[in-house]
């Protein structure tokens, strides 16, 4: 980007992040946001929750700064940051459901990345990054060499290089790298390891824009289906084959690998065990990074999902002929407001007539009905002989949560994840349906639960009556995966 007046002068008035730091509650959304999205990995919050939290720090403020402090509500607040003007957060919905959800847009987690580069550090380390920086060089000159004498001449330097420090490790010289050192390394790996998670937003944002540019070109469409499905696939070719598109996809690859997983695990609890790393007081999330990455990476293959699914309905013939009036219908709505998008009216777009109120007339209503008082009986109380079998009292169900948990874990040393389901059929329910949702309450540290809500699964167990009869009983409930 060119660095000249009138670049400049676009961003400071059109640039969100721009905004956001001229903004006077820029301290408020950079501390709030950075909190809830941020250090936790969040990136869908639903309304409802996003409002309370921010009800929460409104109150804390106004405690400390005075009544008149933040006038508006939290949800005031939300839809402003959410607004087009602002552009600060994302509010959308989700396929079947009417609840608002919020999401940082990437302009903000710059901003707060770059709020969070001001503070001053007592430790500035240099060696690791030049240290990145000649292996990338190397990695480019070696990568772009045709010429086969000159990489193996340069492998066989590499060979001689790895033989000598064998050598020199097996007599007795094993080279450490010093406290500074480590900590310098560890503070250049969480920098990356920050910046990756920020990247995320930004890659889904470009596939949400590619979403967002098919479905205007199906709705303002008016040439044949051949045509349009070609034009549509070729912008899909070019975005999956361009650099961001390579690029995510090998990443995907790497990460998705359990040997690779397997490894950035060991490696991780390895170096936090370090002396100098531990002095640091890393976060503890650190330890489940990878995780974060494999989160964040899951949203934007969910994004590229969304828009094979619109392509797929529009593949469909028979849903296509036989909806051809609402399309028709739907169409002529899509182009109005597209219309609208770029230049909106200054007056009312559109009415929508009030809600009648429901009358009653008073001799509609039933008369008065004097309750009945209940007679007493004065009748002395006396002791009865009756056969109750009270075992049912006493009959209490008792869950070992300890062979739960060692069930699960016992899976995840030989597998990467397992789901709920695998788990009951390797170990079928003795308890029911209490042992089922102590299932759901191990999703503690070191093991993970995900949950998949697109992908639903049934459950069956066997279970006894009071009758002493057998019966089978199913749960249907979203697939729920342990992940180690």
């Amino acid at each position: 980007m060119s660095m000249d007046f009138a670049n400049l002068e676009a961003l400071r008035l059109r640039h969100p992040a721009w905004r956001l730091l001229r903004s006077d509650h820029a301290p408020l959304m950079a501390s709030f946001l950075h909190r809830v999205f941020v250090v936790p990995n969040v990136r869908v919050m639903a309304a409802a929750d996003l409002a309370e939290a921010l009800e929460d720090e409104l109150f804390a403020l106004r405690e400390r700064l005075g009544p008149d402090a933040f006038p508006r509500s939290a949800m005031q607040y939300l839809d402003d940051w959410a607004s087009p003007e602002k552009g600060w957060l994302r509010k959308f919905y989700t396929l079947g459901s009417d609840e608002p959800q919020f999401d940082l847009t990437p302009a903000t987690e710059k901003a707060i990345a770059w709020l969070a580069t001001l503070a001053e550090r007592s430790f500035v380390g240099t060696e690791s990054r030049l240290l990145t920086l000649f292996e990338l060089l190397r990695q480019m000159s070696e990568g772009s060499e045709a010429d086969p004498e000159k990489r193996v001449a340069e492998l066989q330097r590499r060979r001689d290089a790895i033989d000598r420090e064998i050598e020199q490790v097996l007599a007795g010289d094993v080279p450490l790298l010093d406290d500074t050192a480590l900590r310098d390394r560890f503070q250049q790996f969480m920098q990356l390891a920050r910046e990756l998670l920020t990247d995320f937003r930004e890659v889904e944002h470009n596939f949400r824009a590619l979403d967002r540019r098919v479905r205007e070109r199906i709705a303002l469409w008016e040439g044949s289906k051949g045509a349009l499905l070609e034009d549509i696939m070729g912008e899909r070719d070019a975005i999956a084959d361009s650099d961001q598109g390579r690029s995510f996809r090998a990443f995907w690859d790497f990460l998705m690998s359990s040997r690779r997983q397997e490894e950035l695990s060991e490696l991780l609890v390895r170096v936090l065990e370090l002396p100098p790393v531990a002095e640091l007081r890393p976060d503890a999330r650190t330890r489940r990074v990878h995780y974060d990455w494999l989160e964040a990476g899951e949203h934007t293959q969910r994004t590229v999902a969304r828009l094979s699914q619109q392509l797929r309905r529009f593949l469909d013939d028979q849903a296509w002929l036989e909806n051809r009036r609402i399309m028709d219908i739907l169409h002529g709505i899509e182009t109005k407001a597209l219309a609208l998008r770029e230049a909106q009216p200054s007056g009312e777009i559109m009415s929508i007539a009030a809600t009648a109120a429901d009358i009653e007339l008073p001799m509609e209503r039933p008369l008065h009905r004097p309750v009945g008082k209940p007679v007493i009986a004065d009748i002395e109380l006396e002791t009865g002989e009756v056969e109750v079998d009270a075992s049912a009292l006493y009959s209490q169900v008792v869950v070992d949560k300890a062979r739960l948990a060692r069930h699960v874990r016992n899976a995840l040393q030989e597998r990467s994840q397992v789901t709920l389901r695998e788990l009951i059929d390797a170990q079928p329910l003795q308890r029911g349906l209490a042992e089922l949702v102590a299932y759901l309450e191990l999703g503690r540290a070191p093991m993970k639960v995900v949950v998949d809500e697109a992908s639903p699964e049934v459950i069956t167990w066997r279970a006894i009556g009071l009758d002493g009869a057998g019966c089978t009983r199913r749960a249907r409930m979203p697939r729920v995966t342990f992940v180690r």
